[in-house]
């Protein structure tokens, strides 16, 4: 019996019952799990086990009646076809076999068995099941881990299984029941959970030491010994002699029977104690399963933090302890390619701060924050696989999250706000620290609390103990961007409510749009290279070109964790360069893509490359940039545009640039059409760069005409209402549609000249003068017809609606037509385009905008909401016949319908009058139109429980506007230098 009351942990008086549920993949977990377990026991609880592992690898550690282990399967992990092979698409069809088709009966029986024990505590390690049933039985429960499941599935999904998703999203929403995270070291961002508590990491002990195993094995202390342990040796491995250096022997773990070993290799038994055989061996090899965790979250950094990491060859690494100074082995060990497997680590003392945490929580203590809880935290949530493996192509049809919740440090994604009454205090602070040389605030509680935000920087080392290190890289990196000394320019770019025209934009359409009160700011400085501050590894670049101080682009993003990302990016201004001239948008595009944590950089320094081929500016100064955005990401919002707008501006203020707004915009365009590659009209850099708060730009689309400023009826409100579907105008869903209306632009075009053929032909001598009464003029501008919104509904249906065909091959059009004539799509040979519902849409959506900004100038009425409700309603299903239509949207417009002809708004006066989908549709947000009082609001709210109620997800409302950027200005500020920065 290994458990011992001479352990020196005393057992409690409370006697609790936990259960604790294990994944079915690999031993790992169950392994780690053994440590927690142990204490538990030894503390006086009952702990009940639910697992697919062996019996041995718990009873080898605890012998105690307090231990019942209960052999279920609940979840599968992941299907391998050798130790370094995942099989993708079968795992998602094992888990569903396992955990989804039975689901019911999973979460009937899991109910009545934590009853039965009477379980004080549900521990989950990381069976998502678990959650769920937990909070079925009226039970707490927590879960212990580095990642989860949602996080590697996604990732399957994208690369194997769209037809899957539904498990991801089921997974995260199980996963949402769980009270808080205990969280080891090592992890990916797992937002589905709450609260997060940190904890060391978790190893199993050692039972002999180093001299003690190695004179079990019989191998002396001068002999270097490598463990290779890969849970099982791939099929065909073939160990040779000669791949180890001489002197050195090799420890396997996990070979066949039947398996033959050279001298230099050691067959360990199955049942073999790891940790031991670790702590006798000079270094190990080993991989990581998920390949994504290493690179984007850093597992390396927390494997260094007890063993050197030397490279091999590519994505080969052996770990090295750091008191040996050993040799690195050979580079063609095995010849194969490995990942690192965090499974090697300290022994923690024999207080392990887990197990305190889940008596106390099973004891009534409160570790929980007073967010929301449930389905309040799907809002939270980031599906960070499907960024991991993003495609063009490949993402169709799957949603994701966008997180707007807070991180560890209290900081939100972007720029945060303050309460109205915190204003004069917060702002005073800010004139204080710095001296503004010109622009003003103008009073914008995200402006001031930006300033602030800067101005902070420098302390960034002193809380460096105290903050999460992830967020403490973006936070270090912008604190060595700039030069105190120096002029900031920043600049403000809100993003925009599409109240109508939507995806009309393109086809010239008249739109309505508001800016919203969520805004990103730029700050930019601009220095001589001499004088830049440059981060380690870009000056180590520039050293190791030998070409001394040359110009710099250094970048960070913040908010970078929760949206996947990179937090930095950095280049030399020379790559963009292609001899003498500047490169290719083509080309540009590729150097952005490269990378996926790193091509949000392309709506930021494609800018510069904008500047440099279409005005002809010359970048001799190196350039910083800090960017900050409470925009967010995917909901419909034009978070790209206010990135792309407020980085042009600010830059154009630091070189001194007087562009117009309506010029910058249209240079911003070219940054996402051309550089990062998303076919979006105009409106959305127009609105984020001419638009006034509180009124909605009208413009038209040809390619950008302003035609006013419609001030919003004091009667009159708006509202966004985010779906929780991620929207994407790179998804193929909006590329399609919009390929499908450029096309039907061509047929009408050919059907009019075939038309004006024929009867100029039939004419014969006829009077032209008559030709013309018979609309030849009008064929004639059809034929020619440069936007889709210049053809009137009425023409459309009298000539050309029962014409175009309701769909066509994209071969069949190129064979036919040649061309589609827009510069920023490509037709796909092989792919099906609608083609009726594309091009009638935005002939109809330019007369229902009219018809909209016409209304909102009529005298206030019942009847005015109402028709300005019914052109959005129309608006809204003319969106699903093109196919741009979501559930989630489809949801919130009938509960908008619901309410509005509910019996209690018939009786008093309405209050919702409509809703539409907005933007590139595919979920995003939907646009709401009301009456301004209070009961509208509280019917807004209403809303969203009710949708909540119905799919796990609590809306996010966007109310309120901002000015654009060209009103905004730009501010140019220097700090005021305290006597700590001097």
């Amino acid at each position: 019996m290994r458990i011992e009351e001479s352990d020196g942990v005393s057992a409690s008086k409370d006697h609790l019952v936990f259960a604790y549920y294990i994944t079915g993949h690999g031993f790992g977990h169950a392994t780690r799990v053994v440590e927690v377990v142990r204490h538990l026991i030894l503390a006086g609880h009952d702990v009940h086990v639910v697992t697919g592992a062996p019996d041995f690898v718990f009873t080898s550690e605890i012998l105690s009646p307090r231990l019942f282990i209960r052999k279920v399967l609940l979840d599968c992990g992941a299907v391998q076809a050798d130790a370094l092979t995942v099989d993708r698409l079968a795992s998602l069809e094992k888990y569903s076999e396992t955990a989804v088709v039975p689901r019911d009966s999973i979460l009937e029986t899991e109910v009545e068995w934590l009853n039965s024990i009477k379980a004080d505590l549900v521990v989950s390690d990381v069976v998502p099941v678990a959650c769920r049933a937990a909070a079925d039985a009226g039970i707490r429960s927590v879960c212990v881990t580095n990642f989860s499941w949602d996080f590697i599935y996604a990732e399957y999904v994208m690369a194997a299984g769209s037809h899957h998703r539904s498990i991801v999203w089921q997974i995260a929403e199980d996963y949402s029941h769980c009270e808080f995270l205990i969280r080891l070291p090592g992890y990916c961002p797992m937002p589905a959970f709450r609260d997060v508590i940190d904890v060391p990491l978790v190893v199993r002990r050692l039972h002999r030491s180093r001299k003690e195993v190695r004179k079990e094995l019989g191998i002396s202390n001068d002999v270097k010994l490598v463990i290779l342990n890969f849970g099982g040796q791939p099929a065909g491995w073939n160990l040779k002699e000669e791949y180890l250096p001489s002197g050195w022997l090799c420890l396997v773990c996990g070979a066949s029977d039947t398996q033959e070993l050279p001298q230099n290799f050691i067959k360990l038994a199955k049942d073999a104690y790891t940790p031991d055989l670790i702590a006798a061996s000079d270094c190990m090899l080993v991989y990581l399963l998920f390949r994504s965790l290493v690179k984007k979250y850093r597992l390396s950094n927390c494997i260094q933090n007890y063993f050197h990491i030397h490279p091999l060859k590519k994505k080969t690494y052996v770990l090295k302890r750091s008191s040996t100074g050993l040799k690195v082995l050979n580079p063609e060990l095995f010849r194969r390619s490995f990942q690192i497997s965090l499974l090697v680590g300290r022994v923690l003392n024999k207080e392990i701060l887990p197990s305190q945490i889940l008596q106390e929580t099973a004891t009534g203590k409160n570790y929980a924050s007073d967010k929301l809880s449930g389905a309040r935290r799907l809002r939270d949530a980031i599906i960070l696989g499907y960024q991991l493996q993003r495609v063009p192509g490949r993402d169709i049809s799957i949603p994701d999250w966008y997180s707007t919740a807070e991180n560890e440090l209290g900081i939100s994604s972007g720029s945060p706000t303050y309460h109205e009454t915190e204003n004069s205090s917060i702002m005073s602070s800010s004139t204080e620290d710095f001296e503004i040389l010109h622009g003003d605030p103008q009073g914008f509680p995200d402006t001031i609390c930006f300033l602030k935000s800067l101005a902070e920087l420098d302390a960034v080392y002193e809380t460096e103990k105290n903050a999460e290190k992830r967020q403490m890289r973006e936070q270090k990196a912008a604190a060595g961007l700039f030069n105190w000394e120096e002029e900031i320019f920043v600049a403000r770019a809100p993003g925009r409510l599409d109240v109508m025209g939507g995806i009309a934009d393109y086809s010239g359409s008249l739109v309505l749009q508001m800016p919203i009160r969520e805004a990103c700011h730029v700050a930019v400085q601009r220095n001589h290279p001499s004088k830049h501050r440059l981060w380690k590894h870009t000056l180590a670049r520039q050293q190791a070109k030998g070409q001394g101080s040359t110009p710099v682009l250094e970048i960070v993003s913040y908010g970078s964790e929760l949206s996947n990302r990179g937090p930095t990016f950095d280049m030399d201004l020379s790559d963009f360069f292609d001899g003498e001239q500047p490169m290719s948008y083509e080309k540009a595009r590729k150097y952005f893509a490269r990378d996926p944590s790193q091509k949000w950089a392309a709506y930021v320094a494609g800018v510069i490359l904008v500047l440099m081929t279409e005005l002809g500016v010359h970048f001799e100064d190196s350039i910083s940039m800090l960017v900050s955005s409470a925009v967010p990401e995917g909901k419909g919002v034009s978070s790209s545009a206010s990135v792309e707008v407020a980085s042009m501006s600010a830059i154009a203020a630091a070189l001194g640039l007087d562009i117009s707004p309506r010029d910058l915009a249209l240079l911003c365009q070219k940054v996402e059409n051309h550089i990062v590659g998303a076919p979006c009209g105009v409106m959305d850099q127009m609105t984020a760069a001419c638009g006034e708060a509180n009124k909605l730009l009208a413009m038209v689309c040809q390619p950008a005409e302003i035609v006013g400023l419609v001030e919003i009826p004091s009667h009159i409100r708006f509202w966004g209402i985010d779906s929780g579907i991620r929207h994407s105008i790179g998804g193929a869903d909006y590329g399609s549609v919009r390929i499908g209306a450029f096309m039907g632009r061509k047929m009408i075009k050919s059907i009019a000249s075939s038309m004006l053929s024929q009867s100029l032909s039939s004419a014969n001598g006829t009077n032209l003068d008559e030709l013309e009464d018979d609309g030849v003029e009008l064929l004639q501008s059809e034929a020619s017809l440069d936007y889709l919104c210049n053809l009137s509904p009425h023409r459309y249906e009298a000539l050309y609606a029962k014409i175009l065909p309701e769909s066509m091959l994209g071969e069949m059009f190129l064979e036919k037509y040649a061309d589609h004539n827009d510069s920023v799509t490509v037709i796909d040979h092989k792919s099906i385009y609608g083609v009726g519902a594309p091009a009638k849409h935005p002939i109809y959506e330019n007369f229902r905008v009219k018809a909209f900004k016409a209304l909102l100038t009529s005298a206030p009425s019942d009847e005015q909401l109402m028709s300005l409700g019914e052109l959005l309603y129309q608006c809204h299903y003319s969106y699903n016949a093109c196919g741009l239509g979501t559930d989630g949207t489809d949801r919130l417009v009938q509960l908008v319908q619901e309410i509005q002809h509910s019996k209690l708004s018939k009786s008093e006066d309405g209050t919702l009058y409509g809703a539409k989908i907005t933007g590139g549709g595919s979920g995003g947000t939907v646009g709401v139109i009301g009456r301004n009082c209070l009961r509208s609001s509280q019917q807004i709210i209403e809303i969203q429980q009710r949708y909540k109620s119905a799919t796990g997800y609590l809306p996010f409302v966007f109310e309120g506007s901002s000015p654009g950027a060209g009103k905004f200005g730009h501010l140019k500020i220097r700090r005021r230098i305290s006597p700590k920065l001097t």
